[in-house]
């Protein structure tokens, strides 16, 4: 198939939008965090809780869930995912202790693992590697988008209706997404049982230095962006003195820029890649920009003029946004259709303890000094990790050669076909 057209598949825009309503289910409760405080008396170290026990479960069901999707198919993982995380986000609106807010948190991260092990199993089956750049930009731009509509509407929604409402709206409108969902899961199956055949080993993923190096490199890119994506909203309140409804629009056009940015880079390389350019200066040098900057601009708003530190906010959007379609297009390049599930499971389930720690950091960080300073300069700090992942401990990017081991002297080697 044309990497072009099957970049835009009516697949790939239904895995964007999934993901897209993912992040507007995850980020529901940092915009409301504010609200939530002061109506059910909860301090910034029960918050900084409540935004990391999303990851407790999301990060630990990473490996199972990819395998999961390998054993089961992908696109049933993904719809059962969805189920769950939707009623568990209807039902954060009913909730009135500190308890039933943080079992709801884990059984939402439980739903949302399902997310980008499927994904990444799904884009890998349907998708060339020449067309990954834009497939994975476009769902790039649904799951960063997830940020800008769900600050804008849940914090509109919010101030005249009360938090409650937004999560009860948010949850009933992402089950929509499975009607859609069932029309194309015969095609998604077809595809996804195709390249299941001869599939490495769990061993074989395991000794790649490769997967090592992309999983540091994720844990380093999601330190900045989930310290970001949680504390956002109330850096801009506390920190620089903004209301509630400016903080939304400020908030909301970041994350615009982030999302705009990441489908921008992918077309970018896949347009560089046609040109017979190289997948790994292409997705390298992009990654290496991108914590650079990302260094510059956490050290900006940690002491910076209150004008520099905004713009830095916006800078850092950009990048970030940037480096997102190389996240999974050089693992699944790299793992290739028959192992793209579990890679990412194991990528995940290593790169997003940062989702346990930031959030929590960040709350005992400005419970302890009253300001973010510090908690901006230790994500600058983790950023510098990225490019020891990405661009050192990744060799040349490209399909591995998955060997399976030669059978032992006397044994009958199994037919093929």
């Amino acid at each position: 198939m044309n990497p072009a057209r099957a970049a835009r598949s009516p697949i790939v825009f239904l895995v964007a939008a999934v993901l897209f309503i993912n992040y507007v289910d995850r980020g529901a409760l940092p915009t409301a965090a504010h609200l939530m405080q002061g109506d059910l008396h909860l301090n910034y170290t029960q918050m900084g809780m409540l935004m990391s026990a999303f990851f407790w479960t999301y990060t630990f069901s990473q490996i199972p869930v990819g395998w999961l999707a390998e054993r089961y198919g992908a696109h049933r993982i993904l719809a059962a995912g969805l189920t769950l995380w939707a009623s568990a986000t209807i039902l954060v609106g009913f909730a009135h202790t500190f308890a039933m807010l943080l079992v709801l948190r884990l059984l939402l991260g439980l739903g949302e693992s399902a997310g980008f092990p499927c994904a990444a199993k799904i884009l890998a089956a349907i998708v060339p590697a020449k067309g990954l750049g834009t497939a994975n930009g476009i769902v790039a731009l649904g799951y960063l988008s997830g940020p800008v509509v769900g600050t804008i509407v849940g914090g509109l929604l919010m101030a005249h209706f009360g938090w409650r409402a937004a999560f009860w709206v948010f949850g009933a409108l992402s089950l929509l997404w499975l009607w859609p969902w069932s029309r194309v899961a015969g095609g998604v199956r077809a595809a996804v049982q195709a390249s299941a055949d001869d599939s490495p080993t769990l061993w074989m993923i395991l000794k790649q230095p490769s997967l090592w190096g992309t999983a540091l490199g994720l844990f380093s890119t999601n330190y900045t962006f989930y310290f970001m994506l949680s504390w956002l909203p109330s850096y801009l309140q506390t920190e620089r003195g903004f209301s509630l409804i400016t903080m939304t629009k400020l908030a909301t056009l970041a994350y615009a820029a982030n999302a705009v940015s990441a489908f921008a880079a992918g077309w970018g390389i896949d347009r560089f890649l046609a040109r017979g350019g190289s997948a790994n200066v292409g997705y390298k040098s992009v990654m290496a920009v991108a914590h650079v900057g990302s260094v510059a601009c956490m050290l900006a708003m940690a002491v910076g003029s209150p004008g520099l530190a905004l713009a830095s906010v916006f800078v850092y959007q950009a990048l970030c946004g940037a480096s997102s379609p190389g996240v999974y297009a050089m693992c699944q390049i790299l793992a290739g259709p028959r192992a793209s599930g579990r890679w990412v499971g194991i990528q995940n389930s290593l790169g997003n303890f940062p989702g346990i720690v930031a959030p929590w950091l960040t709350g005992y960080i400005i419970q302890s000094t009253g300001h973010f300073t510090n908690a901006f300069v230790v994500a600058a700090a983790v950023s510098m990790l990225g490019l020891i992942g990405w661009i050192w401990m990744v060799p040349t990017l490209k399909e591995l050669q998955w060997k399976h081991p030669a059978p032992p002297s006397g044994a009958v080697a199994p037919e093929s076909g």
